[in-house]
């Protein structure tokens, strides 16, 4: 059977990624880290197959994606849209919050996200 989660071949990019996170993904990761939010244990940067999202709980089955504006030109939306029903397909509840929500309505979304179980 084929891994899925945090493939061997995904270990550089996911490294590379957590340690040239976004602003906002840092000021989020402080949100989610040490199993602030509901108690739920979060990864950063974890692989699903061929993709990495930016968090993951594997308890609840929930990935959060925050989304710069690199995310609005057609390829990108291309490659989101594919990789959002791979994920998906895996019975993975995705959900994706804008870099400006993280900015200016970090409590809304984290209030949003207390509902989620």
């Amino acid at each position: 059977m084929q891994r899925i989660f945090n493939r061997t071949s995904e270990l550089k990019k996911r490294r590379t990624l957590r340690a040239n996170l976004t602003v906002e993904e840092k000021i989020f990761w402080e949100q989610l880290r040490n199993k602030k939010l509901n108690g739920c244990r979060f990864r950063r940067q974890c692989s699903i197959g061929p993709y990495v999202v930016d968090f993951y709980c594997s308890s609840i089955k929930l990935a959060i994606e925050i989304d710069g504006g690199v995310h609005d030109c057609g390829s990108a939306k291309e490659y989101d849209k594919n990789r959002d029903e791979f994920i998906r397909s895996l019975g993975i509840n995705l959900i994706r919050f804008s870099n400006e929500d993280i900015r200016r309505n970090l409590d809304v979304v984290i209030k949003m996200l207390q509902g989620v179980k």
